[in-house]
């Protein structure tokens, strides 16, 4: 059963989910930027995020029936509706950019929702998935939405983007520091040592994927988007980016 629309903007509205939703801005941010020029599809949760993307030309936020709508600010061609997210009511093709937050996790099959957010992304189009990290404190914390459903593994977030027909570009972590109020305030000292020490800590996953390339890793350790071939063989994990920008 998903979490309410009410809890989850309960929930964004208190410290820890403030912190939350500020650190996977920052790697949203780095990822997409203003998104400029650009459909963009938000499927889950995804308000808290979708109006850093200002260059989009439209944005949408659609919310799962078992979740419940918000009213979300709409400017110009942004809107939010109910939907069924196992039969998206969008074209193929209708979005260059589809963020999925609050998504896969208390989803009844996360293979059809799936499915069915790769048939609304462009040909050229890009798809993050953002997911509880199965190892880390905050799916265990059920006062967070992160602790409810299903949390995920890389790998097994990885599979399931090359079976929707996709294949991994690039991957980061947040959430290194543990959900507990008195901790809060050293968000960012955590994000700095964690990354370097302690990867498996982080509470989210984050996984971008597309139809068009893989990652690439340079000397430097960052990733280079590199046109796909036909017939691309899958890439074992250590050719995706590791902890980087998602762009």
């Amino acid at each position: 059963m998903r979490r309410s629309i009410d809890e989850l903007r309960t929930f964004y509205g208190e410290p820890t989910g403030a912190l939350a939703r500020r650190l996977l801005a920052r790697r949203l941010e780095d990822a997409w930027g203003e998104a400029t020029g650009c459909d963009v599809l938000g499927l889950g949760y995804a308000t808290p995020w979708l109006d850093a993307f200002v260059g989009a030309r439209r944005v949408v936020a659609a919310m799962p029936g078992g979740q419940g709508v918000e009213q979300w600010p709409s400017v110009g061609r942004n809107r939010s509706l109910l939907v069924d997210d196992r039969r998206l009511p969008f074209a193929a093709g209708a979005f260059d950019r589809i963020l999925l937050v609050h998504a896969l996790e208390e989803a009844d099959d996360p293979t059809a929702l799936l499915l069915e957010a790769v048939r609304a992304l462009a040909p050229t189009g890009r798809i993050i998935l953002a997911a509880a990290a199965r190892g880390g404190l905050w799916s265990r914390a059920e006062n967070t939405p992160f602790g409810h459903g299903r949390p995920f593994t890389r790998g097994q977030l990885e599979r399931l983007v090359r079976e929707a027909g996709l294949e991994p570009t690039a991957w980061s972590q947040t959430l290194y520091v543990p959900p507990w109020s008195p901790l809060l305030p050293l968000a960012d000292g955590f994000e700095q040592v964690g990354r370097r020490i302690a990867p498996g800590a982080a509470g989210l996953i984050l996984l971008e994927a597309s139809r068009q390339a893989y990652a690439r890793i340079r000397p430097s350790g960052k990733a280079q988007r590199v046109p796909a071939k036909a017939a691309l063989a899958p890439q074992p994990a250590a050719s995706v980016s590791h902890d980087g920008p998602l762009g």
